[in-house]
């Protein structure tokens, strides 16, 4: 694959964090602090996806792996598509090899809906960007998009799912996503470790797992595939 919707979001964060995790993720540390947030997330993720009723998942691993099998899942997608499953999750689509897999997509009439689901309580405008790119990808393998939405949690069991639609601003990220995609694919192959002074790129919109190398702390600990995210 070439560049992923984690590629993306880490890579217009800092180049040099992409670059890292294309050719040296043993120096990745990840806190146990952020594991557990992590993990939480897909937890919600994985409950938010019987917010709209029966739905089919499209998550298929590699043998003895917990790594996504993403041509089988591109395949179970456009499968699914065809018989025209009403609520897919995990769909998986490809467009030149850059990948996304879209937590919800919901069938209407004229197409379908698309549903992004974070852990949080708020929008944030990452989050945006994040559906901006699987929209970029899903509408250029001639998906029809119409409304996006960020799914945030509630505030009670009894409302644990809150659909925020910012299909303007996330449709409105296409350009953005073009201009940069093509650009990322080419650095994250070169073979000389990209250089990017220290700043707060480093911790913003997240602390960067290579926080401790980039600041003279060239720590060795390997640590989990971002596949797993």
């Amino acid at each position: 694959m070439a560049i992923t919707k984690t590629d993306f979001m880490r890579g217009m964060q800092c180049r040099k964090m992409l670059w890292l995790d294309k050719h040296k993720p043993g120096l990745r540390v990840i806190p146990p602090e952020v594991q557990a947030r992590l993990d939480a997330g897909n937890d919600f993720g994985d409950l938010a996806m019987g917010m709209f009723g029966p739905y089919e998942e499209m998550t298929v691993y590699l043998p003895g792996k917990r790594i996504p099998n993403k041509k089988a899942m591109i395949e179970k997608t456009q499968d699914a598509l065809a018989r025209g499953v009403p609520v897919i999750c995990e769909a998986a689509f490809s467009n030149y090899n850059n990948y996304c897999a879209v937590d919800i997509l919901r069938r209407t009439e004229t197409g379908y809906d698309l549903y992004e689901v974070k852990n949080a309580p708020e929008v944030q405008e990452q989050f945006i960007r994040d559906a901006g790119f699987q929209y970029y990808i899903v509408s250029r393998c001639g998906l029809k998009i119409g409304h996006i939405c960020i799914v945030i949690h509630g505030p009670d069991e009894e409302n644990p799912f809150v659909p925020v639609d910012v299909t303007r601003q996330a449709k409105g990220y296409y350009r953005y996503i073009n201009d940069n995609i093509w650009d990322l694919n080419r650095m994250q192959k070169e073979p000389e470790e990209v250089e990017t002074a220290p700043g707060e790129h480093c911790t913003s919109p997240y602390e960067c797992w290579y926080y401790e190398y980039c600041h003279g702390q060239r720590n060795e600990k390997s640590s989990m595939s971002l596949e797993d995210i």
